[in-house]
């Protein structure tokens, strides 16, 4: 493998969930500073186009989700087409570790864990996320270890890297209802199905505890999201919030939450979202591995997260986490004020 800056296009493949992509940006911001002169192209799904084209460090992005529905012939030309000379496989995909080989791209990354990268990879990397006690943005730099003179960042450097600064300007009609005189706190209940869940009585409640002159909140999530909350009387149940789900695009929450103050949440993309652009992020997660905060918290200089000090797998296999619905609205609000109390002590 090439550590002599000779690389003139490097392809990072993840086409799974936001914040999975937003966990592999330090990657992205890792092989920029190895290979300055490297152009980096990512691999993903369409619906995370926004958070990839934020990130200063990638050059380009490439529409797996357009690739997927070419014939086959086509998929071959168009990795071709690519011309990258090192694929690095940070969500595994048999289909894509296949296209790469055929395209011949002439270095090709993936881990020991997939038998199919033994067959499409020419550099296997022994790394078992499943069993490992590290971060999963810390996973993501090890796999390139071989390529990089530092992979084994602390969870307090990797926000350095994240290199989300090419959001989009806020529309004015979002822009209007930012209120500089409270802190903007957004309160994101739902996850599309991708983490536990807090609850939405949980964040009803907390929204009444939470002084008005102090916090101004907001609803977000998409449009199924906003009907969903509103057939379970949340906002019913709430106190003042403002209601934003299905309003926004990706890329004009991203400029939201750029605008706003923090987030609560679960572990979900706009909470991993909220701790790279440096919003105080409080994450709200349940005590199983591996969904817990030691593989999935956000990462922030102003961001933490709440959990049940225990290890319990009761709800392992079912669907609501009770180790996590017993957090309370208190509780996160006495965290999140302790997190933000010198901010709402300022004149």
């Amino acid at each position: 493998m090439k550590k002599d800056n000779k690389y003139k296009k490097i392809l990072i493949s993840r086409t799974d969930s936001i914040g999975d992509v937003v966990l592999t940006l330090p990657l992205a911001g890792l092989l920029r500073l190895q290979y300055p002169d490297a152009r980096i192209a990512f691999l993903g799904q369409s619906y995370t186009r926004s958070v990839i084209g934020a990130c200063s460090f990638i050059d380009e992005f490439i529409d797996w989700q357009e690739i997927s529905t070419l014939p086959v012939v086509e998929q071959l030309q168009r990795f071709r087409e690519l011309k990258a000379e090192l694929i690095i496989h940070v969500f595994p995909r048999k289909e894509i570790a296949r296209l790469a080989k055929q395209a011949g791209i002439p270095e090709r990354m993936g881990s020991t864990g997939r038998l199919y990268h033994w067959l499409s990879c020419n550099h296997l990397v022994r790394l078992s996320r499943r069993n490992s006690s590290l971060h999963e943005a810390q996973l993501n730099l090890m796999l390139a270890k071989d390529i990089l003179s530092k992979a084994n960042l602390s969870l307090e450097e990797i926000p350095l890297y994240y290199g989300l600064d090419k959001h989009d300007p806020l529309p004015a009609h979002l822009n209007d209802v930012i209120d500089r005189s409270r802190f903007n706190l957004i309160l994101h209940p739902k996850s599309k199905g991708s983490a536990r869940e807090w609850g939405s009585k949980n964040f009803a409640a907390l929204s009444k505890i939470l002084p008005v002159d102090k916090f101004k909140i907001f609803i977000t999530g998409t449009k199924a999201e906003g009907e969903l909350l509103r057939s379970e009387g949340f906002f019913e149940q709430a106190g003042e919030v403002n209601d934003l789900t299905g309003s926004m695009s990706l890329g004009e929450m991203i400029s939201f939450i750029q605008a706003a103050d923090g987030m609560v949440a679960a572990s979900t993309g706009p909470l991993h979202l909220a701790a790279a652009l440096g919003k105080f992020a409080l994450g709200i997660y349940p005590p199983i591995k591996p969904m817990h905060p030691g593989r999935w918290a956000p990462l922030g200089k102003k961001a933490d997260y709440l959990v049940a000090d225990k290890d319990c797998s009761d709800c392992r296999k079912s669907g609501p986490c009770l180790c996590m619905l017993n957090i309370t609205p208190l509780q996160v609000k006495q965290k999140l004020e302790i997190m933000v109390y010198p901010y709402l002590q300022q004149p």
